[in-house]
């Protein structure tokens, strides 16, 4: 599928989306569509202190691996809303993330940040896509996402694609901390993803969950925070696997292997209660 380009003269606002979403209701189509969005986009400093702070990143003078996800977050909603996207976004599951640095993350932009859709798949509860984010420079390819998204409502003909390989590399407890209940409104505030099952137990109830939940994203920033040089700054592969929310309050513990140039690590609650599982390798 040949992506259909949309430069945006700047960073879409997000309360006009939000608001598309809440109205949104229904499935209309199993075809992604072919529009893909670009933006001229720098990074806001003292958000990105504040991201820093957030999620344990030290100012190594690069930004965070997870950063560009910030910077794309508008462009994501944009496109996820738009009406030529067929899922209603309410209701779509975060099952896994990839992101690929191919060089460091130096300097504050102006980056052009682009996000599209692609390779639409039966999965056992439903369908799954991926959502496509890169940044670039005026010398090409930074860094790249792809996030594994799930829409329970969509039934697709065909077999499932195969999980990817389980832990197999032994494992030690490396760090501890605390989500504290607000780290989901905090994380927002940051992020901009004001999702209602991260923001307190009243709203996370009326979608399900007894508790308010962590953001993913924010896992697997803290996670990279604490994994530190075991992740280069360039050229490496970060996969993750999001397993059961982290329900607020709660402590977790991240488990890993030995630094190398490949390893594993998993983040579990009390009870190792698996959250997320992952992997990092060096390209």
């Amino acid at each position: 599928m040949t992506t259909t380009w949309l430069d945006l003269p700047a960073v879409p606002a997000l309360p006009g989306l939000f608001a598309r979403a809440a109205l949104r209701r229904g499935v209309r189509g199993q075809t992604l569509p072919d529009l893909g969005l670009r933006c001229a986009i720098s990074v806001d400093g003292k958000k990105l202190e504040r991201y820093r702070q957030l999620c344990g990143f030290s100012d190594d003078g690069h930004l965070p691996p997870t950063y560009p996800h910030i910077l794309a977050f508008p462009l994501q909603m944009q496109l996820l809303t738009d009406a030529s996207f067929p899922f209603p976004l309410l209701g779509l599951v975060h099952l896994e993330n990839r992101i690929r640095g191919v060089r460091p993350l130096g300097g504050m932009g102006p980056f052009i940040v682009s996000v599209h859709v692609e390779n639409l798949q039966p999965h056992e509860k439903g369908a799954v896509f991926s959502l496509i984010t890169r940044l670039e420079d005026q010398l090409g390819l930074l860094w790249e996402g792809d996030s594994r998204i799930l829409c329970r409502a969509v039934k697709l003909g065909g077999q499932p694609a195969e999980r990817s390989e389980e832990i197999t590399l032994p494992l030690e407890d490396i760090a501890h901390w605390q989500a504290p209940a607000d780290i989901g409104r905090r994380y927002a505030a940051v992020a901009g993803d004001y999702n209602p099952i991260h923001l307190s137990a009243v709203s996370a109830k009326l979608f399900g969950f007894p508790r308010a939940i962590a953001h993913g994203l924010w896992n697997k920033a803290r996670t990279l925070a604490a994994l530190g040089e075991r992740v280069p700054a360039a050229g490496y592969v970060v996969d993750v696997r999001f397993q059961k929310p982290v329900l607020l309050p709660s402590a977790v513990t991240l488990q890993a292997s030995n630094p190398a140039s490949s390893g594993q690590f998993k983040l579990v609650g009390n009870n190792d209660v698996p959250h997320m599982s992952g992997s990092w390798r060096v390209i």
